[in-house]
């Protein structure tokens, strides 16, 4: 199965991966890797988490704060979110249409 963002979500990872890489040296690089394996893990087997709400589920990511938001399509999995745990609830359901 593939994957896409939604642009709202790609945005937010890029700008988290910006965030940290002000932080501390190569510790951007930790976040990318780590949300790339939740995707990863994601992808092996969609169905492991439970819907968060309606049709989108969630998965933690392990050491950051995050959670990947996403909907399972016909051909290939949206992840809607990459949405930090503290943040406003609901902000990026305007993005399931």
């Amino acid at each position: 199965m593939r994957h896409e963002f939604h642009p709202e979500a790609f945005e937010e990872y890029n700008e988290a991966a910006h965030y940290y890489a002000q932080q501390q040296p190569g510790l951007d690089l930790r976040f990318i890797v780590c949300v790339e394996n939740a995707i990863e893990v994601i992808l092996e087997d969609p169905l492991r988490w439970r819907p968060f709400d309606e049709d989108v589920r969630r998965c933690l990511t392990r050491v950051f704060p995050y959670g990947i938001l996403y909907a399972i399509e016909p051909d290939f999995m949206l992840i809607v979110a990459v949405a930090h745990c503290s943040r406003e609830p609901n902000y990026w359901k305007h993005r399931i249409a």
